[in-house]
């Protein structure tokens, strides 16, 4: 996923099929396994609580979340998960971050590595990419005839938030990550409903590439997205909305 506008990226998700929203959900779960080890209740872990309403925002059923966090507890074991993240570049120099969670650090290197390598793309070092990113809480909220710019604005305010969006069809509230929990809080208790919420890396600006180059780019996408190790895929490449689908 990536970038501004990024609700529609969910939005295709939750159109794709069935196989497709399973490997969703998958990679959610053990996100939210991961996060529960320890204290699988959401009052007091905030990071389980996020998880949760990222979860959510993706249509993950309620029974499925709670599966997902029972297996902190069992499945898990000591089986221990890092979350690690790869910088490099993608065809056409575009900037690629990749979000992984892995119990088995060099299958997950050599995966992207080899994935970015086949596809004119390349591994760069810490901070090689993402000089170019803004981490930033982004919440977003489908723009109903009940639900007006001015009232959103002011719940997005009163919360703590940093940027409010309007766009035809959503709200995007932009936060600081270290408010998000917060934020994300408040709003829930304002009835909200949300079309995604999570910490994400917005592009500072994006870059357009010529179609052959583009038709590789998605592909690179594709593939890194099937990996089950791969959590996210960010990026600084302006995608065409009927194939925003990252």
């Amino acid at each position: 996923m990536s970038g501004h506008s990024k609700w529609h990226n969910i939005q295709a998700k939750k159109g794709k099929a069935d196989a497709a929203r399973g490997k969703i959900f998958t990679k959610l779960g053990r996100e939210l396994a991961v996060a529960a080890k320890g204290n699988p209740n959401p009052s007091t872990n905030s990071k389980l609580a996020d998880i949760i309403a990222k979860a959510k925002a993706a249509n993950m059923p309620n029974d499925n979340i709670e599966r997902s966090i029972k297996k902190a507890a069992g499945e898990l074991g000591d089986k221990e998960y890092k979350e690690l993240t790869y910088e490099g570049y993608g065809v056409g120099g575009a900037a690629v971050i990749v979000t992984t969670l892995t119990d088995n650090i060099n299958r997950t290197a050599g995966d992207v590595r080899a994935i970015m390598s086949k596809h004119g793309g390349s591994l760069g070092t810490t901070g090689s990419v993402s000089y170019m990113f803004d981490n930033k809480g982004l919440i977003v909220i489908e723009r109903t005839p009940e639900l007006d710019e001015d009232t959103v604005t002011e719940y997005a305010i009163d919360a703590g938030a940093d940027d409010v969006v309007a766009g035809d069809d959503v709200f995007e509230i932009y936060t600081d990550p270290s408010a998000f929990s917060d934020v994300r809080k408040y709003l829930e208790g304002k009835g909200l409903s949300f079309l995604q919420a999570e910490i994400s890396m917005i592009p500072q600006n994006k870059i357009t590439l010529p179609a052959e180059k583009l038709e590789t780019f998605q592909k690179m996408l594709d593939k890194l997205e099937e990996n089950d190790d791969v959590q996210e895929v960010y990026h600084n490449v302006e995608l065409p909305e009927d194939e925003d689908e990252e």
